[in-house]
C-alpha cells in the first residue's frame, strides 16, 4: 500500500488558502473600484480637501423683446472661516483684525451681519434681528423684551462683556475694535461660507494671497449690472440677506450671505432668478499649493426672466413724463410727483410703468441717503403702483357703464344740465362749466356728457342708480383693489358707506353724487386706472396686471414658465353700452383736445380728470386708449398739482405714437448664456 505524502497535503491546504484569499481580495477590490468607486473616490478626496461653495450667477432680466435690462459681471470676494484655528481663539481674533486693517487701509467695505451698532452704546441696529440672533441673546443671557420685534434692555457694558467672553477677545483690543472683530466671528459662526467682502479690487486680492492671511480665502461671484437707467421702480436690486430676514430663507437652502432680491421684480421673481450654488473640493499640498479641484456639485445659473415691459416704450414714457412735469416745476418752482402706466388690452401685460422723480439703480450705495432724505420728491416711492389719487372725471366712464347697464339711462336718454344740482337741500354742487363761465351744457346724452364732462348729468345718474350699483361696477373693473401686479401695489380706496363707517364718518346722499364724478373718498393708483380702462375697452375682460411674461433656463433650452392666465372676471356690457362710452371718449379727442391728437398716428379715445386737493393747484389725471376701433393699449398719466387733466394729454400722445410707430429690435450681451465660475 502506497503511503500518502504529508507535504502534498500541506501544499494543497496552502494553495487553497491563497486562492480563497485572492478571491476575497478580488471581490473587495471590485466592490471598491467598480460597484462603489465613485462614492469612495469622493470620500477620499473630501478627506484631504477643503469644501468651497461656488456661487452661481443670477438669472438675467430682459424686456419683452429680449433687450437686456439687468445682467451680471464677474467680481472677486473674500471669505473668512474660523475652522483652521481650532481652539486658538487669540490667533483667530488677530487674523480677523489683520484683515479688517487691510480693508480699512484700502477703502474696502466688509459685511458685518451682527445686528448691533458698530459704536457705543452697543444696541440693536434693527428692531427685528431674526431668530438666530435672538437665540444668541438667550444663550448669552442678555436681557431683551418682545418676540420677533425686540428691544435690547441689557446695558452697553453688558453687551460688550458678552462679546468679549463669547469670542475670547482680550483687553488688548479697544471696545470698538472688539465689536468689529465680534461681527466677523459672528458671521463665520452662523454661515458655512461667510462672505466677508464682495466686489474686492484685484490689488487687495493680491495682497491677501501674497500676505498669507490666515482664515481668508478668495473666490468669485456675480455682481448685478444695470444695462439701463430706466425702470428703476420696476427692477429692484439685490443684496446679501439681512439678519432679520434669514429665517425666511434658511429653509429654502440659502446660505446666510446669499444674494437675494430686494424690491421690484428682483424680489418678486427670486425663485426664478436665484439659481443653485455649486460645491467644489480643492486639494492642496503641505505648502498650501492647489493640487486638484473636483466639483461635487455643479453650479446651476438662474433662469432668464422676460418681463412684459417694452424698454423703448418705457424710455419714452419716463422721458415724456419727466419733461412735462419738469416744465411745470420750472414754471412755478413747485416740486411735483407724477406717474404713468401703459397696459395691454386683453392681456393685462404692463408695457410701461413710470414714476417721477426716479433714480439710478447703479448709484444706489452712493445716493441712498440723499434719496431717502428727500421727503418732498420721494424718488424711491413708486407712484405708479403705490400712489393713490382721486380719479376725477376719468371715473365717469365707469359711472356711464353702470348707468347704462342698470337701465337708468339709454344711449339716447338726455338730461338737461341746469348748472346747479338742486335735488337736495344740501349739498347743491355745480357743474364745472357753471363755476367757470356761468353757463350749462344744456340737454346731453351719455356720450355727450362724457365728451364735455358734464358733472350735472352724472350727479343725476349717480342719485338714480345709488352707491351700491355704482360700487358694484367699479369693483368689477378692479377699482379700489390690488391689481395683482407681482411687485405689489396699493389697493386704493373705493368710496362706499362701508369705508365711511371704517373711518368714523357717516355716508350721505351727497357723497353718492360726488362719488359718481370720481370725488368723495375715491383714491386709485395710476396702474389701477390704466387697467380699468383696458378692461372696459376690451369688452369687459378684467385681467390681472402683471410683469412676468416668461422664464427660461439660462441656456434657453427649456421654458420654465409662460404666463397664460384667464381673466379674473368679466364685466357684462351690451355692445351699445360699450359703443356709447367709447363714442364719448372719442368725442373729446376729436373735439376740445383735437389740437393734441391731430398728430396721433392712430385714432384715440380719452378722458380728462381734475381732482381738488388741499394744495393751491389740483391734481391732473388723464386716461386714453388706442386705436379707437380695435383698442390694443390703455394709458393713464397723473401729475400732482398738475392742474387740469388736459395738461397731460401730450404725454399720452407721445406714448401712443411711440407704441404704434416703434420697430422693436433685440439686444444681447456677451456671455449671456455662459455660467460664471
Amino acid at each position: 500500500m502506497k503511503k500518502s505524502n504529508p507535504y502534498r497535503r500541506r501544499l494543497i491546504v496552502v494553495l487553497s488558502f491563497l486562492v480563497a484569499a485572492l478571491v476575497c481580495f478580488g471581490v473587495v477590490l471590485f466592490n471598491y473600484q467598480i460597484v462603489n468607486g465613485d462614492e469612495y473616490r469622493a470620500l477620499s478626496v473630501a478627506g484631504t480637501a477643503k469644501r468651497e461653495v461656488v456661487e452661481t450667477s443670477r438669472g438675467i432680466i430682459t424686456d419683452r423683446n429680449g433687450k437686456v435690462l439687468v445682467s451680471n459681471r464677474l467680481a472677486y470676494t473674500l471669505k473668512f472661516s474660523d475652522s483652521d484655528f481650532g481652539k486658538d481663539q487669540a490667533a483667530c481674533n488677530d487674523a480677523v483684525w489683520r484683515l479688517i486693517e487691510l480693508c480699512r487701509a484700502e477703502g474696502v467695505e466688509w459685511i458685518d451681519p451682527l445686528p448691533l451698532t458698530a459704536e457705543a452704546p452697543y444696541t440693536l441696529s434693527t428692531e427685528s434681528p431674526g431668530k438666530t440672533f435672538i437665540s444668541w441673546l438667550k444663550t448669552n443671557k442678555l436681557a431683551y423684551t418682545g418676540e420677533s420685534t425686540v428691544t435690547l434692555t441689557a446695558s452697553s457694558d453688558e453687551v460688550m462683556a458678552a462679546l468679549r467672553k463669547v469670542y475670547n477677545i482680550d483687553d488688548g483690543y479697544t471696545d470698538q475694535q472688539a465689536r468689529l472683530i465680534a461681527g466677523v466671528r459672528y458671521g463665520a459662526k452662523i454661515s458655512g461660507g461667510y462672505v466677508f467682502a464682495e466686489d474686492v479690487p484685484v490689488r487687495v486680492i493680491s495682497q491677501v494671497v501674497d500676505g498669507h492671511y490666515a482664515g481668508v480665502s478668495t473666490g468669485t461671484s456675480s455682481q448685478r449690472v444695470y444695462n439701463t437707467t430706466y425702470a428703476a421702480h420696476i427692477l429692484g436690486r439685490v443684496s446679501r440677506i439681512f439678519a432679520e430676514d434669514w429665517d425666511n430663507y434658511k429653509d429654502k437652502g440659502y446660505s446666510m450671505d446669499a444674494l437675494v432680491g430686494k424690491g421690484g421684480v428682483e424680489e418678486a421673481f427670486e425663485s426664478y432668478l436665484h439659481g443653485t450654488n455649486g460645491v467644489k473640493l480643492v486639494t492642496t499640498d503641505k505648502n498650501g499649493k492647489v493640487t486638484g479641484e473636483l466639483y461635487a456639485k455643479e453650479p446651476q445659473p438662474g433662469n432668464t426672466v422676460a418681463l412684459t415691459i417694452d424698454l423703448d416704450l418705457q424710455k419714452v414714457t419716463e422721458d415724456s413724463l419727466a419733461e412735462k412735469i419738469g416744465s411745470m416745476e420750472q414754471r412755478d418752482g413747485l416740486t411735483r410727483g407724477g406717474a404713468a402706466a401703459v397696459v395691454s388690452v386683453g392681456t393685462g401685460e404692463v408695457l410701461a410703468l413710470a414714476s417721477y422723480p426716479t433714480y439710478d439703480l447703479s448709484q444706489w450705495d452712493e445716493m441712498y441717503d440723499t434719496w431717502n432724505k428727500d421727503t418732498v420728491g420721494r424718488p424711491m416711492f413708486n407712484r405708479a403702483t403705490d400712489g393713490t389719487y382721486a380719479p376725477g372725471s376719468t371715473f365717469k366712464l365707469c359711472s356711464a357703464v353702470a348707468a347704462l347697464e342698470s337701465g337708468i339711462v339709454t344711449p339716447s336718454t338726455t338730461i338737461v344740465d341746469r348748472g346747479i344740482y338742486t335735488y337736495y337741500t344740501f349739498p347743491q354742487p355745480k357743474c364745472w362749466i357753471y363755476n367757470s363761465y356761468g353757463g350749462t351744457h344744456g340737454a346731453v346724452n351719455v356720450s355727450q356728457a362724457i365728451t364735455v364732462s358734464c358733472n350735472y348729468f352724472f350727479y343725476e345718474v349717480g342719485r338714480l342708480m345709488g352707491i351700491k350699483t355704482l360700487d358694484s361696477y367699479a369693483t368689477q373693473f378692479g377699482l379700489g383693489q390690488h391689481t395683482g401686479i407681482e411687485i405689489g401695489d396699493s389697493a386704493g380706496v373705493l368710496a362706499s358707506p362701508e369705508y365711511a363707517e371704517k373711518i368714523g364718518e357717516t355716508w350721505t346722499d351727497g357723497q353718492t353724487i360726488t362719488a359718481a364724478i370720481g370725488q368723495s373718498y375715491n383714491l386709485f393708483t395710476p396702474l389701477q386706472l390704466a387697467n380699468y380702462v383696458a378692461t372696459l375697452v376690451s369688452g369687459g375682460d378684467h385681467y390681472e396686471a402683471h410683469l412676468l411674461k416668461s422664464a427660461k433656463s439660462f441656456d434657453n433650452s427649456s421654458v420654465v414658465y409662460a404666463y397664460n392666465k384667464a381673466p379674473i372676471n368679466h364685466v357684462d356690457m351690451a355692445d351699445s353700452t360699450l359703443e356709447a362710452v367709447k363714442k364719448g371718449a372719442r368725442g373729446l379727442a376729436t373735439g376740445s383736445l383735437s389740437y393734441v391728437f391731430r398728430n396721433c398716428v392712430v385714432d384715440v379715445g380719452c378722458k380728462t380728470g381734475t381732482a381738488e386737493t388741499s394744495q393751491k393747484l389740483t391734481n391732473g389725471c388723464f386716461v386714453a386708449f388706442a386705436p379707437y376701433d380695435d383698442p390694443q393699449i390703455a394709458v393713464c398719466v397723473v401729475a400732482e398739482q398738475g392742474g387740469g387733466g388736459a395738461n397731460l394729454a401730450p404725454v399720452a400722445l407721445d406714448i401712443i405714437n411711440a407704441y404704434f410707430s416703434s420697430a422693436s429690435t433685440t439686444e444681447t450681451i456677451e456671455g449671456e448664456n455662459t455660467m460664471l465660475p
